[in-house]
């Protein structure tokens, strides 16, 4: 009865021991993702730690030609196929401010950098930012000129000298530039009745004393010599439309896509002003003219600045004029009336680099909205990069503190202040097209010309799989020897090629396949 008790005792004891004790971890080996490859690409693919051996007969003795490059001590060194990512700077010329024509300033280092990758391996480097003194500015005064603007157009005529003056306190690279815009003309936007006697609005007289009107005109292409600004202004005429929204979309998407007819330069801080006291009509609106056409995002503009296909052409949408903003790297201002504000300042969520401002009745602040917009705009850098396949590219900085945390902005920056960002870019998958190993990646700032790129070599493809030999003696004249490994030609297979995928009659070649 006794050694019964111990026994039970000992059990229970047993019992409690393993609910109490903490379980040992099971040992689990770290995955090798290099085993099972057979090829030498695909090996590369597998993880930036695979290697390949390419010599003759390596897998013999059932060693992997794939492996932990650890695991290679038995390959010849100048026979084992590991590309090692590695990065260097092709242009990196220090930052500067600008000094004039022939004298750019420079605000990203570096400008060029060669880097080639593997997949699946990170590769990080810094970049410098810098904003610069004396950065060219060109500024395109978009305007609205139906009847409604005509104290703005007086007002303007009188400031363009102002806007001028205060722009060069801020760079002394400066062109001032002129637009208008009406809307198309046809009905029901204005009136196309060519003749009536009842004073109501024609095609030629809109409005009293008021000209014909028009889809958009380049009243005066950028120029340094801002007196023409006033001339211009003050020769152009208001005309009339019959609706609230004005056709001031189409004018921006001229504006932005006529790179020579408007004037801008390859390198500045280029600037619309637009100003209404209106709406705006925006892609669908033009079939209520019988303009079914898209709008194509191309510049029609003739020799007179007139743009060509206003009646033809449907009104841009935003996201045509957001994607053609951006790609031209341009800034708008919407100068707008107070009852306009909350619309555009809506609009301006979906265009990026632009900015709202309250336009007073007759323009008179229009220098002092200049300003705080354009300062607005500069003290605050945001870096994107182009879109690649299975690319990824993160932006870590500091920006004007202590602490580094994920973001590609930076804000509340003043003239030479300098931001650095760690790029950080890694491939995920290789193409399966191995001419798309070579690609260019491009890092700039929204709204500005200056851009790192970054030409990009993926390591996908070991050298000796572009140069194989057909018909080899290592397989048996049977296959194309890539790589060390033998890619046997139809009909045959094994290591060697040495098996064929006919009839086999013969007890010799069915043990030699059975070798296979």
């Amino acid at each position: 009865m006794k050694l019964i008790t111990f026994v039970l005792s000992l059990l229970i004891l047993q019992t409690v021991t393993a609910q109490t004790s903490p379980k040992k971890e099971e040992f689990k080996p770290s995955a090798n993702d290099c085993k099972g490859k057979t090829s030498c690409g695909e090996c590369l693919e597998a993880g930036p730690n695979c290697a390949f051996c390419t010599a003759v007969g390596y897998d013999d003795q059932n060693i992997d030609r794939c492996d932990e490059i650890d695991n290679h001590a038995q390959c010849p060194p100048d026979q084992l196929m590991f590309p090692r990512s590695d990065l260097s700077k092709t242009e990196d010329f220090a930052v500067k401010d600008g000094e004039g024509v022939g004298n750019e300033p420079i605000q990203i280092r570096p400008q060029r950098i060669k880097l080639d990758i593997r997949q699946k391996d990170p590769n990080k480097f810094t970049m410098q930012f810098r904003l610069a003194e004396n950065y060219p500015v060109d500024l395109y005064y978009l305007m609205d000129l139906s009847h409604s603007m005509k104290d703005d157009k007086n007002k303007l005529a009188e400031l363009g000298n102002l806007i001028a003056a205060d722009m060069k306190t801020i760079t002394k690279d400066f062109k001032l530039g002129f637009g208008s815009f009406v809307d198309k003309v046809v009905m029901p936007y204005v009136s196309t009745h060519p003749n009536k006697t009842d004073g109501s609005p024609t095609r030629q007289s809109p409005c009293t004393g008021c000209a014909p009107p028009y889809g958009f005109k380049n009243e005066l292409k950028l120029d340094i010599d801002t007196n023409k600004f006033a001339q211009q202004v003050r020769q152009a005429q208001v005309s009339g439309n019959l609706d609230s929204p004005e056709g001031g979309f189409d004018a921006i998407m001229q504006t932005v896509v006529c790179d020579g007819e408007i004037g801008w330069r390859n390198k500045s801080r280029r600037m619309v002003l637009f100003s209404t006291d209106a709406g705006f009509h925006f892609a669908g609106d033009g079939k209520l003219g019988g303009i079914v056409k898209p709008n194509d995002g191309i510049c029609h503009l003739d020799n007179t600045g007139i743009y060509t296909q206003s009646t033809h052409q449907d009104y841009p949408s935003v996201s045509q004029i957001a994607a053609k903003i951006k790609e031209k790297n341009v800034n708008i201002i919407f100068a707008v009336t107070e009852d306009q504000v909350l619309k555009y300042s809506e609009l301006s969520k979906f265009i990026p680099g632009s900015e709202t401002g309250k336009l007073a009745n007759d323009s008179s602040n229009i220098v002092k909205l200049v300003r705080t917009n354009y300062e607005k705009i500069t003290s605050k850098v945001e870096m994107v990069a182009t879109k690649l396949a299975n690319t990824t590219v993160k932006f870590f900085s500091r920006c004007k503190s202590n602490v580094t945390k994920e973001t590609n902005v930076c804000e509340n920056l003043n003239i030479g202040d300098t931001v650095t960002f760690d790029v950080e870019i890694e491939v995920t998958k290789c193409p399966a097209d191995s001419s798309k190993n070579d690609r260019k990646l491009v890092i700039s700032p929204v709204g500005l010309g200056d851009q790192l790129e970054i030409d990009l070599k993926l390591l996908c493809q070991c050298e000796c799989e572009k140069h194989g030999v057909a018909n080899h003696t290592d397989c048996r004249g049977k296959g194309t020897a890539v790589c060390g490994t033998c890619e046997c030609n139809p009909g045959f297979y094994g290591k060697n090629c040495v098996c064929s995928s006919g009839n086999v009659t013969s007890e010799e070649k069915e043990a030699e396949c059975f070798m296979c």
